[in-house]
């Protein structure tokens, strides 16, 4: 029925009929068919719900943390993550954040769970950073809160969310020593603090926590803005947990969160049965290396990833905590698969991980870890990659540039060049893999921040050759107009990004200090700079490798 301010459609059962006053008024003449109620069995067109379901709810999160944190790191960066667990503290659901972080907070809320069995309340929230009982490095402060039946007696899910503090205290502003040997160098060690008792945030206890120790923040009123804007993003969980339940019921809701598990387990399944086996050992720039084995079981559709060989726990900060290497693998397999499943636990149930005590991908305390998270998490996935052979080597490093005084502090990751492979070039001056964040716009990084950014552009040639070609990576010039202290970790700085099948290597990185009398110190990967106004640091980043021989194009 076409009007002047619009058209409706009458459908089967519908008649429709003009009154005196010219109203359309639409009347039901057949009886409504009988509607199934959505049960606990998986239905193909309800898992694919749930799935978005599921993650929308950690997206919402993730809006909320970016709507209300204060640093530019969170804020502006996206420097942050947001997931939905079960009961259990299994990985349900994800929104697409970061992999290094959501992969490893499984651990944290388990270790949350365990600690305060039988002490826990509604409108309790938790805080941890300890990279030995499920953080990264210091810097990745969690918040973890419980989401409880409509009688507060059991927990049905738990909401958490992690943020890199531009500061945590340590022994340099930004919290990454170049040179720490021991996890207090680096910052604030925060385990299983309970930062929300009964509704209240526990502001002067926080305060005091985060001001303690040898190396307490340097901008506390910035961490406890941010802690309490993730507060507000695990709010908005529950929030929306409780709304899906009240529309689905707790049966469908618990069920269909088992299916989406229970799919993304046979979605590796499938993977793993085209895979081969195959091992790598790939180089770190001080001569450290992983090594990895993959064998593969095709008929049970199950594979065993071992690390055995990898180098011993490192006597500086380029230890991974074995949260750490499990959200590598765990990222790693899910990128195989090829579909739009939500990164979660049931990943994991097809693989055995074997991970060496006591090495540089499983190290003990007080072990230091700040590069471990960033450098041998990329380490961990370019080796994992290498031994599959389906791409050649990306960057593998997030560039970690740090730096402040005790007024202000700010942390970047510097993107850089993706590897190529059968059938496409690498991608050039993006974040790669374990990482997810974006650049600060500039206008944003020189309002907030006594800087100016001088060059921001592709570094031409850096990709390697080959008939696919590696991305390129950045060139990056940033002046500052204070004196600030500037720390670096990087890797590649001395052995190249490998290519594939014949390709080329991508070129290594540099990091050097542009001073204002117009001198020029080249600086390793890892370093520590004072800089006096007018100064710059300029980064080239590695670009990654090409596949296939050039001849073959």
């Amino acid at each position: 029925v076409t009007e002047a301010t619009g058209t409706t459609m009458i459908e089967a059962g519908w008649r429709g009929q003009i009154d005196a006053l010219g109203n359309l008024i639409l009347e039901r003449v057949a009886a409504r068919g009988d509607e199934r109620a959505l049960g606990t069995e998986v239905d193909p067109v309800m898992l694919e719900v749930f799935n978005n379901l599921f993650m929308n709810i950690a997206e919402q999160m993730g809006a909320t943390l970016q709507n209300t944190a204060y640093s530019v790191n969170i804020k502006e960066r996206l420097d942050f993550s947001c997931a939905l667990f079960d009961a259990g503290g299994n990985l349900v659901a994800n929104a697409p954040h970061m992999p290094v972080h959501l992969g490893s907070m499984s651990d944290a809320v388990r270790t949350v769970a365990r600690l305060n069995a039988g002490d826990i309340a509604p409108g309790d929230a938790f805080m941890l950073n300890a990279p030995f009982n499920g953080g990264t490095h210091l810097p990745d402060v969690t918040v973890i809160t419980p989401v409880f039946d409509v009688d507060g007696s059991d927990i049905l899910f738990w909401v958490g969310s992690r943020g890199h503090h531009a500061d945590i205290g340590g022994k340099t502003p930004g919290s990454g020593p170049p040179d720490s040997t021991h996890i207090e160098e680096e910052g604030v060690l925060i385990d299983n603090f309970r930062l929300v008792e009964g509704g209240r945030f526990k502001a002067e206890e926080t305060r005091t926590l985060l001001t303690s120790g040898p190396y307490p923040c340097r901008n506390p009123d910035q961490n406890m803005a941010d802690l309490e804007a993730q507060i507000a993003a695990n709010e908005t969980g529950i929030r929306e947990v409780r709304q899906m339940i009240a529309n689905f019921g707790l049966d469908t809701v618990t069920a269909y969160m088992r299916h989406v598990q229970d799919n993304a387990e046979a979605s590796v399944r499938r993977v793993i049965g085209s895979l081969k086996d195959g091992t790598c050992t790939y180089p770190l720039d001080d001569g450290s290396e992983i090594r990895v084995t993959i064998r593969v079981d095709k008929e049970k559709g199950e594979a065993v990833i071992d690390f055995t060989g990898t180098s011993p726990q490192h006597p500086g900060n380029y230890n991974a905590p074995k949260a750490i290497a499990t959200a590598a693998v765990l990222y790693v397999f899910r990128t195989l698969v090829g579909r739009d499943i939500p990164l979660n636990e049931g990943c994991l149930k097809p693989l055995q991980i074997i991970l060496p005590e006591r090495s540089m991908i499983n190290p003990e305390y007080p072990a230091a870890v700040i590069s471990g998270n960033t450098e041998v998490s990329q380490a961990i996935t370019e080796c994992l990659y290498g031994a599959l052979d389906v791409i050649a080597g990306s960057q593998g490093t997030m560039n970690n540039f740090i730096w402040g005084n005790d007024d202000f502090q700010n942390y970047e990751t510097i993107a850089g060049g993706t590897g190529a492979g059968p059938g496409f070039d690498g991608a050039s001056c993006v974040q790669v893999h374990m990482t997810n964040t974006r650049a600060t716009d500039p206008e944003v990084l020189e309002t907030r921040f006594p800087v100016r950014i001088e060059r921001m552009a592709h570094r031409k040639g850096s990709g390697g050759a080959g008939r696919w070609t590696g991305g390129e990576g950045m060139h990056r010039v940033l002046r500052f107009l204070e004196p600030v202290t500037v720390t670096t970790l990087c890797s590649h700085r001395e052995v190249p990004v490998p290519g594939r099948a014949g390709g080329g290597a991508g070129a290594t990185g540099e990091n050097r200090v542009l001073r204002a009398d117009g001198s020029v110190e080249r600086l390793p990967g890892n370093a520590r700079s004072e800089l006096c106004a007018g100064d710059a640091i300029e980064m080239l980043t590695p670009g990654g490798g090409g596949w296939g021989t050039p001849e073959e194009g």
